[in-house]
């Protein structure tokens, strides 16, 4: 009788909720412009379809502090209900955390964890800036946990000693509120089971903000750009030109970006950087050598990481993917040093193909010079004329030398008396 109320309870419930909304906005990304956005535009999705709830499905390593407290806002202006489902093995890192604690409800899964959630300023300047940056993080991350009666003392730990809970521990402490298996059980604890469900995930727009956010790929953008400009010059194709000055442009609308999100002049410096580089860069027109492109590219890689360490994030935006990127790069870059080389060695050495070519060979002459007429050059005939017009002339069958070319016409010369004498005497004897 029992299982039978149980069926009948489940299915009247799923009755009742049918016509609601539940928006689901997958958060399996960085914190980053992008995550705000997504976030933002699931909830106004939420709010003009009138849902039920929104979760948020959980699993990022973190990311910009300012871009979690955009989203901690726009969490709580939601007239929706926002609840937090940590999966199964997922977790609410770092900025994440915040973000986590600012729902009514957290649902964590076996496996899963949330925190550590101590930030960090990379490049900060002291140790004064970091303890103050810790505890706004803290003060924050109580009032967050206070508002929604969770463990004020566990979360303290989280975020000033970078703590991290795991599942169990999690609930122990009381610093989630439910444990869930799947994001259906989570639908269905918050009495929701038959609402209509709609998934959020990052836009391709969404996508390209957050690639944006990321400061390592901005100093690479920046120096793809002028590098491409500068090979063009060395090697005219125009689309080069056009691909750097897009690339350039993504890199600034980066920076703009990343010095809007933590208001710090210090932006400024690694700026500067790509500057003196964008010289180097362009003066390699002038060598052609590939050193002075080389240079500028290892003091745009410099300027790109000055430039992550201006972004405050939890944890650190600066690990082995970026080490990665920068060390690609710089292959990349030695490898176009060595191509603009290539192209400055051949645009400085004197052309020897065409009629070019014909400078310094030995002709014969097929009619008198006097002072014009015709030779042949390796079975072609030309124009010629004499290169002394006051000369003597030549006679027909007699050897020249070609010593200039003026459009068609060839400048020529009595082959040396000495190849002469040489020819006589090797015949003589």
């Amino acid at each position: 009788m029992s299982g039978f109320t149980r069926n009948v309870l489940v299915r009247a419930s799923a009755q009742n909720n049918e016509g609601k909304t539940v928006i689901v906005i997958e958060m399996n990304v960085p914190i980053d412009q992008g995550a705000t956005g997504l976030t933002s535009r699931g909830i106004q999705s939420a709010e003009s379809d009138k849902a039920a709830a929104v979760i948020i499905d959980m699993n990022t390593p973190g990311g910009s502090l300012n871009d979690m407290i955009s989203i901690v806002g726009s969490i709580n202006s939601s007239s929706v209900p926002v609840y937090t489902y940590v999966g199964n093995d997922s977790g609410a890192t770092s900025a994440g955390s915040y973000i986590a604690m600012a729902t009514e409800k957290i649902f964590m899964g076996p496996g899963s964890q949330i925190g550590p959630s101590t930030p960090y300023i990379l490049g900060g300047g002291t140790a004064l800036e970091q303890n103050h940056t810790t505890d706004y993080a803290v003060s924050f991350m109580q009032a967050l946990a206070q508002a929604h009666g969770r463990n004020v003392t566990a979360v303290t730990q989280m975020a000033a000693y970078n703590v991290a809970y795991s599942y169990a521990y999690a609930l122990k402490y009381h610093v989630a509120d439910f444990s869930s298996n799947s994001l259906s059980q989570t639908i269905g604890l918050l009495n929701l089971t038959g609402a209509s469900v709609v998934t959020i995930s990052e836009s391709p727009t969404e996508q390209t903000v957050s690639l944006l956010s990321d400061p390592t790929v901005d100093g690479i953008l920046l120096l793809l750009g002028i590098v491409a400009i500068v090979i063009d010059f060395l090697h005219p194709t125009v689309i080069l030109s056009i691909a750097g000055a897009v690339l350039i442009a993504l890199g600034i609308i980066g920076t703009e970006a990343i010095e809007n999100g933590n208001g710090s002049a210090a932006v400024a410096v690694p700026l500067v950087l790509f500057a003196a580089a964008a010289v180097l860069i362009v003066f390699e027109l002038k060598t052609g050598h590939g050193f002075l492109l080389l240079s500028g590219i290892l003091v745009g890689l410099l300027g790109t990481i000055l430039l992550t360490y201006q972004v405050p994030y939890s944890p650190s935006p600066f690990g082995g993917l970026q080490y990665i990127e920068l060390g690609g790069f710089l292959i990349v870059g030695i490898l176009l040093a060595a191509y603009a080389r290539w192209v400055g060695k051949a645009i400085r050495t004197k052309p020897v193909t065409g009629s070019e070519s014909l400078i310094g060979k030995s002709g014969i002459a097929v009619s008198e010079l006097s002072p014009e007429g015709d030779v042949s050059v390796d079975g072609v005939i030309w124009d010629a004329r004499l290169k002394d017009p006051n000369s003597s002339s030549i006679s027909r069958g007699s050897k020249v030398t070609i010593t200039g070319r003026s459009g068609l016409t060839l400048e020529v010369q009595p082959e040396p008396i000495k190849q002469k004498v040489a020819v006589q005497e090797e015949g003589s004897s």
